[in-house]
């Protein structure tokens, strides 16, 4: 039928996103500079407990230092956006929006559906509204989250000399302990936002609505 058709392309797109996703995400923060080495990514920040050094898929085996720092930047900035939109995704499922009005028409943030339906549903916020959004994110992307200044410490330090948190404060043990908590934080964020959203889209196919998560996501 149809409906089988569309369920298992949609779970062969998934299933490989999954797998890229997986790997390049575990693909263990810099300390190295010169050596072209596999070796001398095994010992990086992000190659710990319970895989160590993973990547099943070889991003790593000809990449030197430029392409490793590369991958890891891409990786935090997909963990950061993860766990944005995966807590995003329980916080207004739970029933808390933003107070007041989305529009000039007095439409309250909590007059539009969550997930998907939020932008591409019969329901959804105006186009306007959606091209907003992609304007601050681009606007973000280009030229508030990236080194500005030049004064990384590591690969995904946008700080720029404006924010620090205490940052300078803490000694290299437990600066090191906070990257890697950040880098497993996005590494689950990644799969759960994916998760969250495979389950939204698999609801419609007849799934029983009285499953656990998949079945209560209104």
């Amino acid at each position: 039928s149809q409906l089988l058709s569309f369920f298992i392309a949609t779970m062969k797109s998934v299933i490989f996103a999954a797998a890229i996703a997986s790997a390049a995400a575990f693909a263990p923060a810099q300390v190295g500079k010169t050596t072209t080495s596999l070796n001398a990514f095994e010992s990086e920040l992000g190659a710990q407990a319970p895989l160590g050094f993973w990547d099943p898929l070889g991003f790593l085996d000809r990449a030197d230092q430029e392409t490793f720092d590369r991958l890891r930047y891409v990786e935090l900035k997909h963990g950061r956006i993860s766990q944005l939109a995966f807590l995003g995704q329980i916080t207004t499922r739970a029933g808390y929006h933003l107070p007041g009005a989305i529009d000039g028409a007095g439409d309250s943030f909590a007059d539009f559906p969550n997930g998907f339906a939020a932008i591409g549903g019969p329901d959804s916020i105006p186009g306007a509204g959606t091209g907003q959004i992609l304007f601050f994110i681009g606007a973000l992307e280009l030229a508030v989250m990236k080194d500005v200044t030049g004064e990384n410490e590591f690969v995904g330090d946008f700080r720029n000399g404006a924010l620090d948190f205490g940052w300078d404060t803490f000694d290299e043990e437990t600066k090191l302990s906070k990257r890697a908590i950040e880098l497993n934080n996005g590494r689950a964020a990644m799969m759960g936002i994916l998760g969250l959203m495979v389950h939204e889209e698999i609801q419609p196919l007849g799934y029983d609505p009285d499953l656990p998560i998949i079945g209560h996501l209104q």
